[in-house]
């Protein structure tokens, strides 16, 4: 037995044993080793880097590929979510505390950043716009995602539980959870073969609106088909509304169908004014707008204003688009891109044809200045999207048929429709270019803290991959840092590169680095290997079950 001071006197024979036996055979190895490194030709370390490099920069585009693509890295993800759990490496995360108060909680919840789908309120019509689109580039420009959205929108603006007391709205009540455009379309013309079949005297309450609805969007192909069925819709809609008027004190139900009838005539109205602005009637169109703003003044929720700020912007009409904004870009309104940037538009037209930098550098920015400096700071904190594609720094698709605020969806729709406002006004562009990337110097952690709105929202980059088609490059904010991996995988591509191309320049002194490297890498792990001895001494002998060796004896 070894003494009490010594340092093997916590180990049991059989892992002296052990022990002595691994380092006796590490010496053993050595000649086995230097045999077989010896019989390995230059062309052998040759083939073995280059064929390193080539498996290294697959992976390192593999990586660059899918971080550009889902904003991750594959083998991070794969190690997190598949391999970590399987080593045991879960933590388990602290209980979060009970004891919160209702007032801390609603503090909570309006701090917490939500990523809430907007219709958009210039979407473009399906037949006229989006499929021709499709048909001229066989590209598809609405996702998955998004017509399921307005799917779910036709449902709860077009059907009420009272449908079923008309047949031709029991008909297309299925013909909006239809997924096939043309099935669609059948059953719209289904509904209107229905009311040809009812008695006149009940024609005007059967008369279906939504079924001229889902024509014009879906089955016109040009904009004059689609406001032709646009005023058939009217006209059915104004019916069935007068008729819901009268009758809605009556039940619970008839409110419900009050409801649904106003959704379909200001629908209808919003469609026809678009239809009449893209036809090129602006005054008309600004006027159905306003007269629609005053007869229900209060679904200010479908944003109507910003269709009625757009038609406004196109007839130059400044004076009137402040008046607009003025009312609508309120503290206690939410906010849109197309507020802030129409407000900022306007500040920077009183400055921008006579600024310079190089003036403003020399004599210091005026009170108008900065006031639209200011402007376009608020609106770039606001969407920092927008200015890249104002600037024509990235390409623009048509915008999808629902918008997230704050994000690349929502900077998509209004550079598309509100470009041509700011190259009319001159220099407008140019002092957006000198102004607008210092906002984020106010802003260096716009994750955590913003300066005149709430922190930038985190999942935005996530719905708008949801959101927009797969041929348009989403832009991210803030920029995402290269994975560790990209680093690594590009570092080792490059590295094993340059070993393949030593080797094949000085083959005879490369053979004999690697071989000197070989060895010391296997002395190295042999002598590393965890062995017994590697235990701490102490004072009283380890339990028996500690020691593996005498517990697969026993």
């Amino acid at each position: 037995a070894a003494p009490i001071g010594c340092p093997f006197h916590a180990l049991c024979p059989h892992c002296l044993l052990w022990g002595f036996l691994l380092v006796k055979s590490c010496f053993f190895c050595l000649p086995t080793v230097t045999v077989f490194l010896s019989t390995l030709t230059p062309k052998f370390y040759f083939a073995l880097t280059v064929t390193s490099s080539f498996i290294s920069g697959l992976i390192f585009v593999f990586e660059w590929w899918h971080f550009r693509k889902y904003g991750t890295s594959f083998i991070e993800q794969v190690s997190v979510s598949h391999l970590r759990p399987l080593i045991g490496g879960v933590e388990n995360s602290p209980p979060a505390p009970a004891a919160f108060s209702a007032g801390e909680n609603e503090a909570n919840r309006q701090n917490m950043p939500e990523c809430k789908m907007w219709r958009n309120p210039l979407n473009l019509f399906r037949g006229a716009e989006y499929s021709r689109y499709m048909w001229v580039t066989g590209k598809e420009p609405l996702t998955y995602y998004d017509m399921n959205l307005s799917a779910q929108d036709h449902q709860n603006f077009f059907t009420c539980d009272t449908d079923a007391l008309r047949p031709s709205d029991t008909v297309m009540q299925k013909a909006w959870r239809e997924r096939n455009p043309q099935a669609r379309i059948k059953a719209a013309y289904q509904a209107l073969e229905l009311n040809n079949d009812m008695i006149c005297g009940f024609l005007p309450f059967y008369s279906c609106a939504t079924a001229y609805v889902l024509l014009a969007e879906e089955e016109a192909t040009t904009i004059v088909d689609a406001e032709r069925y646009f005023k058939q819709a009217l006209k059915a809609g104004e019916m069935i509304y007068r008729k819901s008027q009268n009758c809605h004190s009556q039940s619970p139900q008839h409110e419900a169908q009050l409801r649904r009838d106003t959704n379909v005539l200001v629908y209808v109205k919003r469609r026809l004014a678009m239809c009449a602005r893209k036809l090129g009637r602006i005054r008309e169109s600004v006027k159905m707008m306003r007269d629609l703003m005053k007869e229900f003044p209060l679904l200010s929720m479908l944003n109507i204003h910003e269709n009625l700020l757009e038609a406004l912007l196109e007839l130059q009409a400044y004076a009137d688009v402040q008046a607009v904004l003025a009312k609508y870009d309120d503290i206690s309104l939410p906010k849109s891109a197309a507020i802030c940037y129409t407000a900022a538009l306007l500040k920077a037209r009183a400055v921008s044809e006579r600024f310079s930098p190089e003036t403003a550098f020399k004599r210091g920015l005026s009170t108008a200045e900065i006031n639209a400096v200011e402007a376009i700071h608020r609106a770039v904190e606001f969407n920092p999207h927008v200015p890249k594609y104002l600037l024509e720094m990235k390409s623009l698709v048509l915008p999808p048929e629902h918008i997230l605020k704050r994000g690349d969806s929502e900077a998509v729709a209004y550079a598309f429709f509100h470009l041509q406002h700011w190259k009319r006004i001159e220099g407008a562009l140019h002092l957006l270019h000198c102004t607008w990337e210092g906002t984020f110097r106010m802003i260096p952690y716009p994750l955590e803290k913003g300066h005149l709105f709430y922190p930038y929202p985190s999942c935005t980059e996530t719905a708008d991959r949801e959101l927009l088609p797969t041929f348009h490059e989403v832009s991210v904010y803030p920029q995402k840092e290269l994975p560790f991996f990209i680093h690594f995988t590009a570092g080792l591509c490059s590295f094993s590169a340059m070993l393949a191309l030593l080797t094949h320049q000085f083959p005879e002194l490369m053979v004999v680095f690697a071989k000197a490297v070989s060895m010391v890498s296997v002395i190295s792990i042999l002598t590393m290997f965890p062995t017994p001895l590697s235990f701490k001494n102490q004072r009283h002998c380890f339990p028996y079950s500690r020691c593996l060796l005498c517990f697969i004896t026993v």
